[in-house]
Protein backbone atom coordinates (compact mmCIF):
# COMPACT_ATOMS: atom_id res chain seq x y z
CA UNK A 1 0.00 0.00 0.00
CA UNK A 2 2.74 2.34 0.73
CA UNK A 3 4.05 1.90 -2.82
CA UNK A 4 0.83 2.80 -4.24
CA UNK A 5 0.63 5.83 -2.52
CA UNK A 6 4.10 6.87 -3.43
CA UNK A 7 3.21 6.39 -7.10
CA UNK A 8 2.94 9.36 -9.24
CA UNK A 9 0.72 8.21 -11.90
CA UNK A 10 -2.79 8.45 -11.31
CA UNK A 11 -3.72 5.01 -13.02
CA UNK A 12 -2.08 1.98 -13.54
CA UNK A 13 -1.71 2.32 -17.71
CA UNK A 14 1.49 1.21 -19.15
CA UNK A 15 3.73 4.38 -20.39
CA UNK A 16 5.46 4.31 -23.73
CA UNK A 17 7.49 6.73 -25.46
CA UNK A 18 6.73 8.14 -28.71
CA UNK A 19 8.77 6.27 -30.99
CA UNK A 20 7.54 2.60 -29.09
CA UNK A 21 3.59 3.78 -29.77
CA UNK A 22 4.69 5.20 -33.48
CA UNK A 23 6.34 1.66 -33.96
CA UNK A 24 3.49 -0.17 -32.54
CA UNK A 25 1.07 1.28 -35.03
CA UNK A 26 3.27 0.48 -37.31
CA UNK A 27 3.19 -3.19 -36.87
CA UNK A 28 -0.56 -2.73 -36.04
CA UNK A 29 -1.39 -1.44 -39.32
CA UNK A 30 0.72 -3.37 -41.15
CA UNK A 31 -0.51 -6.45 -39.72
CA UNK A 32 -4.06 -5.56 -40.51
CA UNK A 33 -3.57 -4.29 -44.01
CA UNK A 34 -0.39 -6.60 -45.67
CA UNK A 35 -2.50 -7.08 -48.88
CA UNK A 36 -5.19 -4.53 -49.91
CA UNK A 37 -6.53 -3.08 -53.14
CA UNK A 38 -7.61 0.38 -53.36
CA UNK A 39 -9.56 2.36 -56.21
CA UNK A 40 -9.54 5.78 -56.56
CA UNK A 41 -7.43 8.50 -58.66
CA UNK A 42 -4.64 9.59 -59.06
CA UNK A 43 -3.75 13.38 -57.77
CA UNK A 44 -0.30 15.20 -57.59
CA UNK A 45 1.93 12.90 -59.76
CA UNK A 46 4.58 15.01 -60.81
CA UNK A 47 6.44 11.58 -62.45
CA UNK A 48 9.37 9.77 -60.99
CA UNK A 49 11.85 11.65 -58.14
CA UNK A 50 15.34 11.66 -58.96
CA UNK A 51 15.63 8.72 -56.71
CA UNK A 52 13.53 6.77 -59.13
CA UNK A 53 10.24 6.65 -56.70
CA UNK A 54 7.06 8.10 -57.14
CA UNK A 55 5.12 10.13 -54.72
CA UNK A 56 1.47 11.12 -55.15
CA UNK A 57 -1.61 10.29 -53.87
CA UNK A 58 -5.07 8.50 -54.04
CA UNK A 59 -8.44 10.25 -54.06
CA UNK A 60 -12.02 9.59 -53.96
CA UNK A 61 -14.85 12.15 -53.47
CA UNK A 62 -14.70 12.23 -50.31
CA UNK A 63 -11.41 11.13 -48.65
CA UNK A 64 -7.60 10.68 -49.56
CA UNK A 65 -4.50 8.61 -48.65
CA UNK A 66 -0.72 9.27 -50.26
CA UNK A 67 0.63 6.45 -52.53
CA UNK A 68 4.40 5.40 -52.86
CA UNK A 69 6.03 3.43 -56.18
CA UNK A 70 9.41 2.18 -55.17
CA UNK A 71 11.76 2.35 -58.27
CA UNK A 72 11.94 -1.63 -58.40
CA UNK A 73 8.02 -1.68 -58.61
CA UNK A 74 7.98 1.37 -61.32
CA UNK A 75 10.21 -0.13 -63.93
CA UNK A 76 7.90 -3.53 -64.06
CA UNK A 77 4.53 -0.90 -64.43
CA UNK A 78 3.12 -1.80 -68.15
CA UNK A 79 1.64 2.00 -68.20
CA UNK A 80 2.36 4.96 -66.83
CA UNK A 81 0.46 6.62 -64.24
CA UNK A 82 -1.22 10.21 -65.60
CA UNK A 83 -2.59 12.77 -62.93
CA UNK A 84 -6.42 12.20 -63.18
CA UNK A 85 -6.04 8.33 -63.86
CA UNK A 86 -8.38 6.38 -62.04
CA UNK A 87 -6.66 3.22 -61.01
CA UNK A 88 -6.58 0.11 -58.55
CA UNK A 89 -3.92 -0.28 -56.65
CA UNK A 90 -2.47 -3.63 -54.66
CA UNK A 91 -0.09 -2.89 -52.14
CA UNK A 92 -0.24 -2.87 -48.35
CA UNK A 93 -1.08 0.05 -45.91
CA UNK A 94 1.96 1.69 -43.53
CA UNK A 95 2.80 4.37 -41.85
CA UNK A 96 5.78 6.74 -41.34
CA UNK A 97 6.50 7.70 -37.76
CA UNK A 98 8.39 10.70 -38.57
CA UNK A 99 5.36 12.81 -39.31
CA UNK A 100 2.35 9.71 -38.30
CA UNK A 101 0.71 9.57 -41.53
CA UNK A 102 -0.01 6.51 -43.40
CA UNK A 103 0.30 5.76 -46.92
CA UNK A 104 -0.05 2.77 -49.22
CA UNK A 105 3.12 1.03 -50.58
CA UNK A 106 1.85 0.38 -54.32
CA UNK A 107 3.16 -2.97 -56.21
CA UNK A 108 0.70 -3.11 -58.68
CA UNK A 109 -1.10 -0.75 -60.33
CA UNK A 110 -3.87 -1.18 -63.10
CA UNK A 111 -6.44 0.92 -64.45
CA UNK A 112 -9.59 0.80 -63.32
CA UNK A 113 -11.09 -0.36 -66.48
CA UNK A 114 -10.73 -0.29 -70.28
CA UNK A 115 -13.18 2.66 -70.73
CA UNK A 116 -10.98 4.45 -68.53
CA UNK A 117 -7.66 3.87 -70.44
CA UNK A 118 -10.27 4.61 -73.91
CA UNK A 119 -11.51 7.71 -72.27
CA UNK A 120 -7.85 8.74 -71.56
CA UNK A 121 -7.22 8.27 -75.31
CA UNK A 122 -9.80 9.71 -76.53
CA UNK A 123 -8.74 12.90 -74.99
CA UNK A 124 -5.36 12.74 -75.47
CA UNK A 125 -6.63 12.11 -79.53
CA UNK A 126 -8.85 15.25 -79.74
CA UNK A 127 -5.80 17.33 -77.96
CA UNK A 128 -3.23 16.24 -80.71
CA UNK A 129 -5.28 16.23 -83.53
CA UNK A 130 -6.79 19.61 -82.88
CA UNK A 131 -2.89 20.50 -83.04
CA UNK A 132 -2.98 18.95 -86.67
CA UNK A 133 -0.74 16.32 -86.06
CA UNK A 134 -3.05 13.91 -87.56
CA UNK A 135 -3.78 15.76 -90.78
CA UNK A 136 -3.73 14.02 -93.80
CA UNK A 137 -1.19 16.98 -95.45
CA UNK A 138 1.45 16.23 -93.20
CA UNK A 139 1.99 12.39 -94.69
CA UNK A 140 4.90 11.32 -96.29
CA UNK A 141 4.90 9.21 -99.51
CA UNK A 142 6.59 5.99 -98.54
CA UNK A 143 10.11 6.24 -100.83
CA UNK A 144 9.64 3.19 -103.36
CA UNK A 145 12.77 1.13 -103.07
CA UNK A 146 14.79 3.10 -99.84
CA UNK A 147 18.44 2.23 -99.32
CA UNK A 148 18.71 1.63 -95.67
CA UNK A 149 15.86 1.35 -93.06
CA UNK A 150 15.60 2.21 -89.53
CA UNK A 151 13.99 -0.24 -87.50
CA UNK A 152 12.92 0.63 -84.18
CA UNK A 153 12.15 -2.40 -81.94
CA UNK A 154 12.89 -4.75 -79.16
CA UNK A 155 16.13 -6.45 -80.45
CA UNK A 156 15.28 -9.65 -78.86
CA UNK A 157 11.74 -10.47 -79.95
CA UNK A 158 10.30 -12.35 -82.80
CA UNK A 159 9.41 -9.17 -84.65
CA UNK A 160 13.16 -7.50 -85.51
CA UNK A 161 13.26 -11.41 -87.24
CA UNK A 162 10.24 -10.95 -88.51
CA UNK A 163 11.17 -8.09 -90.41
CA UNK A 164 14.24 -8.98 -91.45
CA UNK A 165 13.32 -12.32 -93.11
CA UNK A 166 10.75 -10.54 -95.05
CA UNK A 167 12.78 -8.22 -96.48
CA UNK A 168 15.77 -10.52 -97.52
CA UNK A 169 12.85 -12.26 -98.85
CA UNK A 170 11.38 -9.23 -101.23
CA UNK A 171 14.33 -7.10 -101.69
CA UNK A 172 17.60 -6.95 -99.48
CA UNK A 173 18.29 -4.02 -97.92
CA UNK A 174 20.65 -2.36 -95.46
CA UNK A 175 18.82 -2.21 -91.69
CA UNK A 176 19.44 -0.51 -88.83
CA UNK A 177 17.86 -1.56 -86.10
CA UNK A 178 17.72 0.93 -82.88
CA UNK A 179 17.07 -1.10 -79.67
CA UNK A 180 14.55 0.17 -77.05
CA UNK A 181 11.97 -1.23 -74.59
CA UNK A 182 8.41 -1.60 -76.01
CA UNK A 183 6.42 -1.83 -72.65
CA UNK A 184 6.89 -0.57 -69.08
CA UNK A 185 7.96 2.85 -67.66
CA UNK A 186 10.70 4.63 -69.90
CA UNK A 187 9.32 2.96 -72.83
CA UNK A 188 7.81 5.66 -74.71
CA UNK A 189 10.92 7.53 -74.17
CA UNK A 190 13.05 5.07 -75.54
CA UNK A 191 10.76 4.96 -78.31
CA UNK A 192 10.80 9.30 -79.28
CA UNK A 193 14.50 9.37 -78.37
CA UNK A 194 15.18 6.89 -81.29
CA UNK A 195 12.91 8.10 -83.84
CA UNK A 196 14.38 11.75 -82.91
CA UNK A 197 17.82 9.79 -83.00
CA UNK A 198 17.50 8.38 -86.81
CA UNK A 199 16.37 11.95 -87.54
CA UNK A 200 19.38 13.28 -86.51
CA UNK A 201 22.19 11.34 -88.37
CA UNK A 202 23.46 13.20 -91.14
CA UNK A 203 23.94 12.62 -94.94
CA UNK A 204 27.22 10.86 -95.52
CA UNK A 205 28.19 10.26 -92.19
CA UNK A 206 29.67 7.42 -90.46
CA UNK A 207 26.42 5.43 -90.22
CA UNK A 208 24.04 6.29 -93.00
CA UNK A 209 20.73 7.86 -93.00
CA UNK A 210 17.89 5.67 -93.16
CA UNK A 211 15.21 6.88 -96.26
CA UNK A 212 12.38 4.75 -94.06
CA UNK A 213 11.45 4.18 -90.32
CA UNK A 214 9.54 1.02 -88.88
CA UNK A 215 8.43 1.22 -85.36
CA UNK A 216 7.76 -2.46 -84.53
CA UNK A 217 5.66 -4.35 -82.12
CA UNK A 218 4.28 -7.78 -81.29
CA UNK A 219 0.72 -7.54 -79.94
CA UNK A 220 -1.09 -7.42 -76.57
CA UNK A 221 -3.46 -6.06 -74.50
CA UNK A 222 -4.05 -2.23 -73.92
CA UNK A 223 -1.79 -2.20 -71.21
CA UNK A 224 0.78 -3.77 -72.99
CA UNK A 225 0.33 -1.10 -76.24
CA UNK A 226 0.37 1.73 -73.75
CA UNK A 227 3.62 3.01 -74.35
CA UNK A 228 2.73 3.96 -77.55
CA UNK A 229 -0.09 6.11 -76.70
CA UNK A 230 2.76 8.36 -74.88
CA UNK A 231 2.14 12.00 -76.21
CA UNK A 232 6.28 12.08 -76.63
CA UNK A 233 6.00 9.29 -79.05
CA UNK A 234 2.81 10.67 -81.11
CA UNK A 235 4.89 14.12 -81.61
CA UNK A 236 7.77 12.96 -82.39
CA UNK A 237 6.55 10.23 -85.33
CA UNK A 238 4.64 13.58 -86.45
CA UNK A 239 7.69 15.28 -86.75
CA UNK A 240 9.76 13.13 -87.99
CA UNK A 241 11.75 14.21 -91.62
CA UNK A 242 11.85 10.33 -92.51
CA UNK A 243 9.12 8.42 -93.68
CA UNK A 244 7.57 6.31 -90.90
CA UNK A 245 5.79 2.58 -90.66
CA UNK A 246 3.78 2.26 -87.67
CA UNK A 247 3.29 -1.43 -87.26
CA UNK A 248 2.30 -2.08 -83.39
CA UNK A 249 0.42 -5.06 -82.35
CA UNK A 250 -2.45 -6.92 -84.55
CA UNK A 251 -4.63 -5.55 -87.49
CA UNK A 252 -7.21 -5.33 -84.67
CA UNK A 253 -5.14 -2.57 -82.51
CA UNK A 254 -5.05 0.82 -82.62
CA UNK A 255 -2.82 3.13 -80.84
CA UNK A 256 -2.19 6.70 -81.21
CA UNK A 257 1.35 6.52 -83.29
CA UNK A 258 -0.92 5.58 -85.95
CA UNK A 259 -2.49 8.50 -86.59
CA UNK A 260 0.97 10.01 -86.77
CA UNK A 261 2.87 8.12 -88.75
CA UNK A 262 2.83 8.34 -92.49
CA UNK A 263 1.90 4.95 -93.10
CA UNK A 264 -0.19 1.98 -90.99
CA UNK A 265 0.85 -1.66 -91.23
CA UNK A 266 -1.45 -4.20 -89.53
CA UNK A 267 1.61 -6.37 -88.84
CA UNK A 268 5.30 -6.09 -88.50
CA UNK A 269 5.41 -8.55 -91.23
CA UNK A 270 2.91 -5.85 -93.32
CA UNK A 271 5.59 -3.06 -92.61
CA UNK A 272 8.20 -4.75 -94.65
CA UNK A 273 6.32 -5.45 -97.36
CA UNK A 274 5.18 -2.37 -97.42
CA UNK A 275 8.45 -1.01 -97.07
CA UNK A 276 10.40 -2.51 -100.20
CA UNK A 277 8.78 -4.08 -103.63
CA UNK A 278 9.34 -7.65 -104.40
CA UNK A 279 12.38 -7.99 -105.88
CA UNK A 280 11.92 -10.69 -108.51
CA UNK A 281 8.71 -8.73 -109.65
CA UNK A 282 10.81 -5.73 -110.08
CA UNK A 283 13.15 -7.80 -112.40
CA UNK A 284 10.09 -9.28 -114.16
CA UNK A 285 9.00 -5.80 -114.99
CA UNK A 286 12.25 -4.64 -116.16
CA UNK A 287 12.70 -7.34 -118.61
CA UNK A 288 9.42 -6.62 -119.84
CA UNK A 289 9.76 -2.75 -120.15
CA UNK A 290 13.24 -3.49 -122.03
CA UNK A 291 11.10 -5.74 -124.46
CA UNK A 292 8.71 -3.01 -124.71
CA UNK A 293 11.49 -0.21 -125.16
CA UNK A 294 13.02 -2.62 -127.83
CA UNK A 295 10.18 -3.14 -129.64
CA UNK A 296 8.96 1.03 -129.73
CA UNK A 297 12.25 1.91 -130.61
CA UNK A 298 12.18 -0.71 -133.61
CA UNK A 299 9.12 1.12 -134.66
CA UNK A 300 10.14 4.74 -134.23
CA UNK A 301 13.13 4.08 -136.07
CA UNK A 302 10.94 2.87 -138.97
CA UNK A 303 8.79 5.90 -138.35
CA UNK A 304 11.57 8.27 -138.83
CA UNK A 305 12.61 6.23 -141.80
CA UNK A 306 9.73 6.91 -143.66
CA UNK A 307 9.84 10.14 -142.20
CA UNK A 308 13.25 10.90 -143.68
CA UNK A 309 12.21 9.67 -147.11
CA UNK A 310 9.57 11.99 -147.46
CA UNK A 311 11.33 14.66 -146.39
CA UNK A 312 13.99 14.23 -148.70
CA UNK A 313 11.11 13.74 -151.88
CA UNK A 314 10.42 17.17 -150.75
CA UNK A 315 13.68 19.14 -150.24
CA UNK A 316 14.17 22.04 -152.57
CA UNK A 317 16.48 21.73 -155.67
CA UNK A 318 20.14 23.36 -155.43
CA UNK A 319 19.56 26.37 -157.64
CA UNK A 320 16.77 27.28 -154.95
CA UNK A 321 19.37 26.20 -151.70
CA UNK A 322 22.42 28.21 -153.58
CA UNK A 323 20.56 31.23 -154.63
CA UNK A 324 20.44 32.80 -150.90
CA UNK A 325 24.40 32.22 -150.25
CA UNK A 326 24.91 33.79 -154.25
CA UNK A 327 22.82 36.76 -153.05
CA UNK A 328 24.94 36.99 -150.42
CA UNK A 329 28.46 36.46 -152.30
CA UNK A 330 27.26 39.16 -155.00
CA UNK A 331 26.16 42.09 -151.95
CA UNK A 332 29.90 41.05 -150.24
CA UNK A 333 31.84 40.88 -153.70
CA UNK A 334 30.25 45.00 -154.49
CA UNK A 335 31.55 45.83 -151.20
CA UNK A 336 34.74 44.55 -151.71
CA UNK A 337 36.17 47.79 -153.49
CA UNK A 338 35.07 50.34 -150.66
CA UNK A 339 36.76 47.37 -147.75
CA UNK A 340 39.94 47.75 -150.22
CA UNK A 341 40.32 51.12 -150.30
CA UNK A 342 39.54 51.43 -146.60
CA UNK A 343 41.91 48.12 -145.89
CA UNK A 344 44.81 50.50 -147.81
CA UNK A 345 43.95 53.97 -146.34
CA UNK A 346 44.94 51.90 -142.88
CA UNK A 347 47.67 50.16 -144.08
CA UNK A 348 49.05 53.78 -145.07
CA UNK A 349 48.47 55.10 -141.86
CA UNK A 350 50.35 51.96 -140.05
CA UNK A 351 53.37 52.61 -142.50
CA UNK A 352 52.93 55.88 -141.44
CA UNK A 353 53.66 55.25 -137.65
CA UNK A 354 56.10 52.67 -138.67
CA UNK A 355 58.32 54.78 -140.53
CA UNK A 356 58.62 57.54 -137.76
CA UNK A 357 60.56 55.15 -136.14
CA UNK A 358 62.85 53.75 -138.79
CA UNK A 359 66.64 54.77 -138.95
CA UNK A 360 67.41 56.28 -142.43
CA UNK A 361 69.63 53.73 -144.18
CA UNK A 362 67.05 50.76 -143.27
CA UNK A 363 64.45 53.34 -144.62
CA UNK A 364 65.97 54.35 -147.76
CA UNK A 365 67.15 50.48 -148.25
CA UNK A 366 63.07 49.58 -147.89
CA UNK A 367 62.39 52.38 -150.29
CA UNK A 368 64.66 51.67 -153.18
CA UNK A 369 63.20 47.67 -152.89
CA UNK A 370 59.56 48.95 -152.68
CA UNK A 371 60.75 51.17 -155.50
CA UNK A 372 61.92 48.20 -157.70
CA UNK A 373 58.93 46.17 -156.59
CA UNK A 374 56.47 48.71 -157.53
CA UNK A 375 58.22 49.64 -160.99
CA UNK A 376 57.96 45.78 -161.77
CA UNK A 377 54.72 45.51 -160.25
CA UNK A 378 53.39 48.44 -162.17
CA UNK A 379 55.32 47.18 -165.78
CA UNK A 380 53.31 43.73 -165.22
CA UNK A 381 50.01 45.85 -164.56
CA UNK A 382 50.03 47.38 -167.69
CA UNK A 383 51.16 44.32 -169.61
CA UNK A 384 48.15 43.01 -168.18
CA UNK A 385 46.22 46.08 -169.08
CA UNK A 386 47.51 45.59 -172.65
CA UNK A 387 46.42 41.74 -172.74
CA UNK A 388 43.51 42.09 -171.49
CA UNK A 389 42.38 45.32 -173.87
CA UNK A 390 43.86 42.60 -176.61
CA UNK A 391 41.77 40.04 -175.79
CA UNK A 392 38.28 42.43 -174.92
CA UNK A 393 39.15 44.13 -178.46
CA UNK A 394 39.73 40.25 -180.16
CA UNK A 395 36.60 39.05 -178.66
CA UNK A 396 34.53 42.13 -179.23
CA UNK A 397 35.63 41.65 -182.52
CA UNK A 398 34.58 38.26 -183.09
CA UNK A 399 31.64 38.71 -181.58
CA UNK A 400 31.12 41.46 -183.64
CA UNK A 401 31.86 39.16 -186.80
CA UNK A 402 29.73 36.75 -185.89
CA UNK A 403 26.47 38.94 -184.68
CA UNK A 404 26.60 40.84 -188.00
CA UNK A 405 24.25 38.50 -189.22
CA UNK A 406 21.78 38.86 -186.62
CA UNK A 407 18.67 40.86 -187.08
CA UNK A 408 18.44 44.70 -186.99
CA UNK A 409 16.87 44.18 -183.38
CA UNK A 410 19.47 42.10 -181.99
CA UNK A 411 22.34 44.00 -183.81
CA UNK A 412 21.11 47.71 -181.90
CA UNK A 413 20.87 45.46 -178.61
CA UNK A 414 24.58 44.43 -179.62
CA UNK A 415 25.87 48.06 -179.92
CA UNK A 416 24.23 49.25 -176.79
CA UNK A 417 26.48 46.63 -175.44
CA UNK A 418 29.52 46.89 -176.93
CA UNK A 419 29.22 50.80 -175.97
CA UNK A 420 28.31 49.73 -172.53
CA UNK A 421 31.56 47.55 -172.38
CA UNK A 422 34.31 50.26 -174.27
CA UNK A 423 32.44 52.74 -171.54
CA UNK A 424 33.27 50.25 -168.32
CA UNK A 425 36.85 49.59 -170.40
CA UNK A 426 37.53 52.71 -169.99
CA UNK A 427 36.68 53.69 -166.97
CA UNK A 428 38.95 50.69 -166.09
CA UNK A 429 41.81 52.29 -167.63
CA UNK A 430 41.36 55.74 -166.04
CA UNK A 431 41.08 53.68 -162.47
CA UNK A 432 44.60 52.10 -163.11
CA UNK A 433 46.26 55.11 -164.01
CA UNK A 434 44.46 57.39 -161.34
CA UNK A 435 46.06 54.05 -159.09
CA UNK A 436 49.39 54.29 -160.34
CA UNK A 437 49.16 58.09 -160.40
CA UNK A 438 48.65 57.47 -156.82
CA UNK A 439 51.42 54.91 -155.94
CA UNK A 440 54.36 57.43 -158.07
CA UNK A 441 53.18 60.41 -155.60
CA UNK A 442 53.86 58.15 -152.74
CA UNK A 443 56.84 57.20 -153.72
CA UNK A 444 57.57 60.66 -154.45
CA UNK A 445 56.62 61.78 -150.77
CA UNK A 446 59.13 58.98 -149.41
CA UNK A 447 61.71 59.57 -151.12
CA UNK A 448 61.16 63.11 -150.16
CA UNK A 449 61.50 61.95 -146.40
CA UNK A 450 64.32 60.13 -147.57
CA UNK A 451 65.93 63.17 -148.76
CA UNK A 452 65.28 65.27 -145.65
CA UNK A 453 67.01 63.12 -143.71
CA UNK A 454 69.81 62.65 -145.69
CA UNK A 455 72.95 64.06 -144.28
CA UNK A 456 74.15 65.57 -147.48
CA UNK A 457 71.57 68.22 -146.64
CA UNK A 458 73.90 68.51 -143.10
CA UNK A 459 76.81 68.54 -144.88
CA UNK A 460 75.57 71.45 -146.90
CA UNK A 461 74.76 73.35 -144.08
CA UNK A 462 78.56 73.60 -143.86
CA UNK A 463 79.43 70.59 -142.10
CA UNK A 464 81.87 67.78 -143.12
CA UNK A 465 81.97 63.88 -142.33
CA UNK A 466 85.50 62.22 -141.29
CA UNK A 467 86.04 58.67 -142.47
CA UNK A 468 88.74 56.61 -141.58
CA UNK A 469 90.73 54.26 -144.30
CA UNK A 470 88.13 51.66 -143.92
CA UNK A 471 85.80 54.43 -144.48
CA UNK A 472 83.54 54.07 -141.57
CA UNK A 473 82.51 57.37 -139.83
CA UNK A 474 84.70 58.97 -136.87
CA UNK A 475 82.73 60.27 -133.75
CA UNK A 476 85.58 61.69 -131.75
CA UNK A 477 89.07 62.49 -132.23
CA UNK A 478 89.60 59.51 -129.81
CA UNK A 479 89.09 57.61 -132.29
CA UNK A 480 91.88 58.51 -134.38
CA UNK A 481 96.08 58.42 -134.06
CA UNK A 482 98.84 60.21 -135.11
CA UNK A 483 99.56 60.16 -138.67
CA UNK A 484 96.51 58.37 -139.85
CA UNK A 485 95.02 59.06 -143.05
CA UNK A 486 91.85 60.41 -143.51
CA UNK A 487 89.31 61.55 -145.65
CA UNK A 488 87.11 64.34 -145.42
CA UNK A 489 83.85 64.48 -147.44
CA UNK A 490 82.00 67.88 -147.93
CA UNK A 491 78.80 68.89 -149.86
CA UNK A 492 80.42 68.90 -152.93
CA UNK A 493 83.27 66.50 -152.78
CA UNK A 494 85.75 64.36 -150.36
CA UNK A 495 89.40 65.17 -149.69
CA UNK A 496 92.50 63.25 -147.93
CA UNK A 497 94.19 64.03 -145.26
CA UNK A 498 96.84 63.11 -142.46
CA UNK A 499 96.27 63.95 -138.76
CA UNK A 500 98.84 65.81 -136.70
CA UNK A 501 98.89 67.15 -132.93
CA UNK A 502 95.66 68.86 -132.11
CA UNK A 503 95.36 71.83 -130.03
CA UNK A 504 92.82 72.20 -126.84
CA UNK A 505 89.94 74.14 -127.85
CA UNK A 506 89.78 77.88 -127.49
CA UNK A 507 88.68 78.81 -124.02
CA UNK A 508 85.35 81.52 -123.82
CA UNK A 509 85.76 84.57 -122.93
CA UNK A 510 86.10 85.38 -119.07
CA UNK A 511 83.30 87.74 -118.96
CA UNK A 512 81.17 84.99 -120.70
CA UNK A 513 82.43 82.55 -117.81
CA UNK A 514 81.65 84.30 -115.20
CA UNK A 515 77.93 83.92 -116.52
CA UNK A 516 75.70 81.34 -115.25
CA UNK A 517 76.02 78.31 -117.40
CA UNK A 518 72.86 78.02 -120.14
CA UNK A 519 71.20 74.86 -119.71
CA UNK A 520 72.06 72.53 -122.43
CA UNK A 521 70.43 72.12 -125.83
CA UNK A 522 68.21 68.72 -125.94
CA UNK A 523 70.61 65.92 -127.65
CA UNK A 524 69.09 65.67 -131.73
CA UNK A 525 70.93 62.40 -131.59
CA UNK A 526 73.09 61.38 -134.60
CA UNK A 527 71.66 61.01 -138.47
CA UNK A 528 73.77 58.05 -139.15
Amino acid sequence: MSSFFESDSPSNLAEYSVSELSGSIKRTVEQAFDQVRVRGEISGYRGPHSSGHAYFALKDDKARIDAVIWKGTMSRLKFRPEEGMEVIATGKVTTFPGSSKYQIVIETLEPAGAGALMALIEERKRKLGAEGLFDAARKRPLPYMPKVIGVITSPTGAVIRDILHRISDRFPVHVIVWPVRVQGEGSGNEVAAAIEGFNAFASGGPIARPDLLIVARGGGSLEDLWSFNDEAVVRAAANSQIPLISAVGHETDWTLIDYASDQRAPTPTGAAEMAVPVKADLEATVSALSARLKSAVGRQMDNRRQSVRALTRALPSLDQLLALPRRRFDEASAGLGRGLQMNTANKRRSFERTAAHLRPDMLSTRISERRQKLGERMIRAERIIERLLQRSVSRISSADAALRTLPGRLLSQIHRSQDRLSGLSGRAGSALLADLRRRRSAVTAHDRILQSLSYRNVLKRGYALVRDEMGAPVKGAAALSLNQTIAIEFADGSINAVTTEGSAPPQPAKKRAEKPPAAAPPKQGSLF
